[in-house]
């Protein structure tokens, strides 16, 4: 069983990943390394490629990232529009 609350390095995350590809089951990677099923899992899963918009693969998080700041974006939009009526009524 892992352990609770301890922080591990990106470069840990990734080799854990990288042993994963190259065949190393959760299981054993678990057993050997002192981890949860669950965190394994989770590494692997962000680590997942997904294809942007041009086609070039990102990893998970680095998608959410985008889409959080997509919707940031967006939500400043909808200020600005509001607020450029509010100021266009005014004059």
């Amino acid at each position: 069983m892992g352990n609770k609350g301890t922080r591990y390095s990106s470069e840990f995350k990734e080799q854990i990943v990288e042993l994963r590809k190259m065949g190393k089951s959760v299981k054993e990677l678990c057993d050997e390394y002192g981890l949860g099923k669950n965190t394994v899992r989770e590494w692997i899963k962000e680590k997942e490629p997904v294809l942007n918009y041009e086609g070039k693969e990102i990893s998970k998080k680095e998608y959410f990232e985008m889409k959080k700041k997509v919707r940031e974006l967006e939500l400043e939009n909808e200020i600005l529009k509001k607020a450029t009526a509010i100021f266009a009524k005014k004059v």
